[in-house]
């Protein structure tokens, strides 16, 4: 069966720019849109974790949404994240997917509630008849508290808009599992430091929080994995970017660290909303280092060809 959408390439969650008062900066929001653009990044997810969704209410989200899916005059697609406690929540964040022209919504298990499968699988479809889009699954249990299981895939299956996953457990095991159970749902990596495993494994395409400050980085990674199918160069630029997935992942600054890189490249990404707090200088300063050293490394191998 034909997908409704291909996922194929570097799908970026992008950062919500904030102003000091934590009002939603839409003009850097709108440059950091149209530099992933520039760069070549084959689609945006907006209302993401990494957009910090979570830090705001439906209606702002799905102002985002909107401004988001307008600044990029359909060159690329945008899928829109639904993620939320409550299913009514998730709904109106899909009815509004629809309505305002996105190519495809984002559906993640609820947090907190720790659903059945089953529970789980019947809250999935629920969004996806209320959107009638394409769905990406979001497979992320260490935020949301359960697996998307297979009782789970089994159900939700046999809605034909089901495309893809995301698969953020950071169990290989899955990634074997939906490579060689659930061939008809394209696999998207959502865990960045196994990259080169799902490329490995046929995935073809990787949702990326870094690639908001190093999307050219990540292209090269996909480029030379999934469509030159070199994986010696793979390898050797994977390498180049595991000090950087180390430190993204190391000690819960994240976003932080995201948003720190799209400052240092010249758009002001703004502080997080509460809870979260900015990096330290030390943080910054570990950071800087990193991308410096991981630029360098991955330009050299480029050049080698």
């Amino acid at each position: 069966m034909t997908p409704l959408f291909k996922f194929e390439g570097i799908y970026t969650p992008v950062v919500t720019p904030f102003f000091a008062d934590g009002s939603v900066n839409h003009n850097a929001l709108s440059d950091v849109i149209e530099n992933l653009i520039d760069k070549g990044v084959h689609g945006l997810i907006t209302g993401g974790s990494t957009g910090e969704n979570y830090a705001q209410g439906v209606e702002e989200r799905l102002e985002i949404a909107k401004f988001t899916h307008a600044q990029t005059r359909g060159r690329i697609p945008v899928i829109v994240g639904t993620g939320a406690m409550m299913t009514p929540d998730s709904i109106a964040l899909a009815t509004g997917a629809r309505d305002i022209g996105a190519d495809a919504i984002l559906v993640a298990s609820p947090p907190y509630s720790v659903p059945t499968e089953r529970e789980n699988a019947l809250n999935a479809l629920a969004i996806d008849r209320a959107a009638n889009l394409p769905v990406m699954l979001y497979n992320y249990p260490g935020r949301m508290g359960v697996h998307m299981g297979e009782e789970f895939l089994d159900r939700v299956g046999r809605s034909s808009n089901i495309c893809a996953i995301k698969e953020s457990s950071g169990d290989i095991n899955r990634v074997h599992l939906l490579a060689r159970d659930y061939p008809h749902i394209q696999m998207s990596c959502g865990m960045d430091d196994q990259a080169l495993e799902f490329f490995a494994w046929g995935a073809r395409s990787w949702v990326c929080g870094g690639s908001n400050f190093l999307p050219e980085e990540h292209l090269a990674l996909y480029n030379a994995c999934a469509v030159e199918g070199d994986f010696d160069k793979g390898r050797r630029i994977m390498s180049a970017m595991l000090p950087l997935m180390a430190l993204l992942e190391q000690g819960g600054k994240f976003i932080q660290c995201i948003k720190h890189g799209v400052t240092l490249n010249g758009i002001d990404a703004g502080p997080m909303r509460p809870p979260l707090k900015g990096l330290s200088k030390d943080d910054k300063r570990a950071l800087e280092q990193v991308v410096q050293v991981l630029k360098r490394t991955i330009a050299n191998i480029q050049a080698e060809g």
